[in-house]
């Protein structure tokens, strides 16, 4: 009888065991509708298998992606839909795509009642939703996150809401999928229950019945609408066309004056961007958008569809509005005032230039389909430009010394052609307000030139000086630059001259133009010229001048004048064209183009170098009111802005921009020291950044860093390695919010749930962990019952000692078995993972696309910029 009294005892256990590695409970209890538990994926997918993740009492997850598919023809639209897990009214607040543009040509989010099917996945063309399905996420090209800014959401649930979201994924070219690996690509969402005061949505402008002619060099295709709603304000944007897109522009017409929201080239990363100034629109006013096409390279005529052949012209204009006024969706499809475009701004008609390898894959590859040669030749050659990834970041290289070399006031910085730096600096000599007169007449010629040596050639490793010049030349150095051959051309802002000057060569200068000590305006004189750009290609000299001149001048090789342009700003929307002190020059040379740091304006301007057109203007908040120096190099441009003045917010900083959108890519400070006035920036092409200040004497060297927060994504698709945590299906704000250490307590467990490598199940890891206990607690009580029966006790004490067996296991409460309680106390044993776990589980974008939910930070801009200098 004891016997089978301790098998049954065993028996007991071993269920007891694994009803507790499997049968896990979730807290999320109040999601009442949403039972499914966990989702199955192939093992080539990564990430969470269930698709809900609580983050604290108020807010949750949700991870929506393709349950493993691989697509077997190009243009394959794919859809799924996910049911919000709540019956109360939520908002989204917070978007994170989890694709790569390697398999993933673009992603559309849309909120609906009913999808169209009720399948795991299903082909787009059966259609995306049954009812009216609102556009709430757009996604393209590794496109970064989009957050939308504090206090505003979308909404879904509720009375009014969606209740279902469909992920569209579009395969364009499936030419990754050719090891017929399955793809999890989509997207998380950040959602909570507390209601935002301000609502998001989506105002789509789209074209209908543009209609490229083969071989047609330039195709505009306009869009208007009157707004008849109560005020939105538009706080983020996104273009979309296929390959024959240049840009895209957007507007807001009022009282004939057109107001730009957002102009991009759709070969870009065609995420939302955020607008330059906040743009509030109201009733009355007109919304207008052009996209620039070209027919050329096609054999036949082009016209709006959803396959890569065909054309779409899209802006996607994200606002929020009072919760009580809110509308979550708009649309436009007409042109309601095709006089109007008349006058829209030239901007609009200039292409933004994009290198070929930062090209959108519009769905096939050039090569791949015999179809696509026959309806569409090889592209035109777009104009090269080197652009670096969108992670490009630099860090103060701390072991360089040459921060410590303490020369006079740093003006001037740039590399030779061997990458040597090259500074210029001004001795013993000072600029403060008694150096020039009302009539800017240098008022201390009497100390002489700067009798030291104000050229120092340093080695970028170990900052030895390995060469100096410029003794006894000048009085109150300014620019720097060094051409192709090495020659260096620099300003002196008291002598109003520009010299050309040979490293080599003691004689005295090869080349000066102005007269010395002269200001003036015409062609043969300068007041305070600031900086020199020599095109490399053609000798051309360019002059910017200056600080009591606002003009660009260019020279011949040989230093005659050719011509000038530019005038003096007034007021606070200065012109293209007009400079309040253009500070700095920067080539782009195939380009063509020559861009000036339009310093007290606060932005880059930049001008083609043969017509001297207008070609874009770069400005962000975060400049401040001034922008001192700008250096161009494969695709990136780098800027140093100014001290801030009193009341202002921000700081004295570098920054890095993707030259053709203008978008800020990096933001970068010294560690030793600070920056005070950066006065000049120039960079190499291995991404390594040289600053030089004027105020602190010092020059720093910045390198090129991995970012921490990085992701290797393999060839075919979502396979990624997360660095730590950091790519966890919602990056709470761990600072602002205590509550978040319960997300990060989630996040341990699924990790030991699935690492990424191994993918062994929970259940496994428990069952081989608890498999040699039971078996020595099978021993232990099988030896004490053989002892209980050489000694004659009876039946009562083997369940007695059972009970302690099971008292210990059970913990001092009782109540269930725990093992967390039971290995915690057991030296070795961690109670991590056995805690019980808090988780529970097309439309081709044709005129019924809708939208409705995102997110994004944006600061306002600062206010007019007032004059300094140096």
């Amino acid at each position: 009888m004891a016997g089978v009294r301790s098998l049954l005892l065993l028996l007991l256990l071993l269920l007891v065991v694994q009803s507790s590695c499997v049968g896990v409970r979730s807290p999320l209890a109040v999601l009442k509708r949403f039972k499914e538990t966990t989702r199955t994926f192939s093992d080539e997918c990564l990430g969470t298998t269930r698709p809900v993740i609580p983050i604290d009492s108020s807010d949750f997850a949700l991870d929506i992606r393709m349950p493993g598919v691989t697509p077997k023809q190009s243009d394959t639209y794919f859809c799924m839909s996910m049911r919000l897990p709540t019956d109360e009214e939520a908002f989204v607040i917070d978007f994170k795509p989890r694709a790569s543009m390697d398999t993933v040509h673009h992603m559309l989010l849309f909120g609906c009642n009913m999808p169209s099917s009720t399948g795991s996945y299903w082909y787009c063309d059966e259609g995306t939703c049954i009812d009216k399905a609102n556009i709430l996420y757009a996604w393209a090209r590794n496109a970064p996150p989009t957050r939308l800014p504090e206090g505003v959401g979308f909404r879904v649930g509720g009375e009014t809401g969606s209740k279902y979201f469909v992920l569209q994924v579009h395969y364009g070219d499936i030419s990754a999928f050719r090891d017929n690996h399955k793809d999890c690509s989509g997207v998380s969402l950040h959602l909570t229950r507390l209601p935002q005061p301000l609502i998001a949505g989506m105002y789509l402008m789209m074209s209908v019945d543009t209609v490229i002619p083969a071989g047609e060099k330039v195709v505009n295709s306009d869009i208007s609408c009157h707004y008849k709603k109560y005020p939105m304000h538009v706080f983020a944007y996104r273009v979309h066309t296929h390959h024959l897109g240049k840009v895209v522009s957007g507007y807001r017409v009022r009282n004939e004056q057109w107001t730009l929201i957002g102009r991009q080239s759709p070969q870009l990363p065609q995420a939302f961007y955020p607008v330059e100034h906040p743009v509030d629109v109201s009733f009355g006013d007109i919304l207008a958008a052009r996209c620039v096409f070209t027919g050329e390279g096609r054999t036949e005529a082009t016209h709006i569809g959803g396959t890569s052949s065909d054309e779409m012209c899209n802006l996607y204009i994200m606002y929020y509005m009072e919760a009580k006024h809110a509308v979550s969706f708009m649309t436009c499809t007409q042109n309601v005032a095709p006089d109007m475009f008349r006058t829209i701004p030239p901007e609009a008609n200039i292409p933004i230039p994009v290198k070929s390898d930062m090209v959108m894959m519009h769905g096939h590859h050039k090569e791949t389909d015999s179809k696509d040669k026959t309806s569409l030749l090889q592209q035109p050659k777009r104009e090269e430009e080197d652009v670096l990834e969108q992670d490009f970041h630099v860090e103060e290289a701390l072991d360089w010394p040459g921060v410590y070399l303490l020369p006079g006031q740093v003006s001037g910085v740039a590399l030779d052609p061997k990458n040597n730096l090259v500074i210029f600096h001004r001795g013993d000599h000072i600029w403060d307000g008694n150096s020039f007169d009302s009539k800017f007449v240098y008022q201390q010629r009497g100390l002489g030139p700067i009798e030291e040596d104000t050229i120092l050639v340093i080695d970028p490793n170990n900052a030895t000086v390995l060469q100096s010049s410029g003794k006894n030349l000048f009085y109150l150095p300014h620019g720097l630059s060094v051409d192709k051959d090495g020659n260096y051309w620099v300003t002196d802002v008291a002598l109003h001259q520009v010299f050309k000057l040979d490293p080599n060569r003691k004689e005295g200068p090869l080349l000066v133009l102005g007269r010395s000590m002269q200001p003036g305006s015409d062609q043969n004189h300068f007041c305070q010229p600031t900086d020199v750009a020599v095109d490399p290609g053609t000798g051309t000299i360019f002059v910017s001048d200056g600080y009591c001149n606002s003009r660009i001048m260019q020279f011949s090789p040989s230093g005659n004048f050719i011509t000038q342009w530019g005038e003096e700003s007034s007021g606070r929307n200065p012109k293209p064209g007009q400079f309040s002190i253009p500070h700095s020059l920067a080539l782009v040379p195939h380009l063509n183009q020559l861009c000036v740091a339009d310093r007290e304006n606060g932005r880059i301007q930049c001008f083609k170098t043969d017509t001297k057109e207008f070609v874009q203007e770069i400005k962000h908040a975060s400049f401040g009111r001034n922008v001192f120096a700008i250096s161009y190099v494969s695709g990136l441009l780098f800027a140093v802005n100014g001290k801030p003045y009193f009341g202002d917010q921000e700081p004295v900083q570098g920054f890095v921009m993707n030259f053709s959108s203008g978008e800020i890519i990096d933001i970068f400070k010294p560690v030793r020291k600070h920056f005070d006035m950066p006065h000049d920036i120039t960079a190499s092409a291995d991404g390594t950044v040289y600053v030089g200040d004027a105020h602190t004497n010092t020059v720093w060297k910045f390198t090129s860093a991995e970012k921490m927060e990085h992701r290797s994504v393999k060839k075919a698709g979502i396979e990624a390695q997360e660095i730590k945590e950091s790519e966890a299906v919602v990056e709470t704000k761990m600072e602002n919010n205590p509550a978040s250490s319960e997300l990060q307590k989630i996040q341990e467990k699924q990790k030991l749930i699935k690492e990424p490598d191994s993918g062994v199940p929970v259940v496994l890891i428990t069952t081989l962990l608890v498999i040699p206990v039971v078996v020595l607690l099978a021993i232990a009580i099988f030896i004490r019952w053989k002892k209980s029966r050489a000694f004659g006790d009876s039946d009562h004490k083997l369940e007695a000692s059972s009970g302690r067996v099971l008292g210990k296991l059970r913990g001092k409460g009782g109540g269930g078995l725990n093992l967390g309680n039971f290995f915690a106390s057991r030296k070795g044993y961690s109670r991590k993972g056995f805690d019980r776990l808090s988780t529970e589980g097309s439309d081709h974008e044709k005129d019924e696309e809708d939208g409705s939910e995102s997110e994004e930070e944006y600061s306002a801009p600062l206010p007019a910029p007032t004059t300094s200098s140096s």
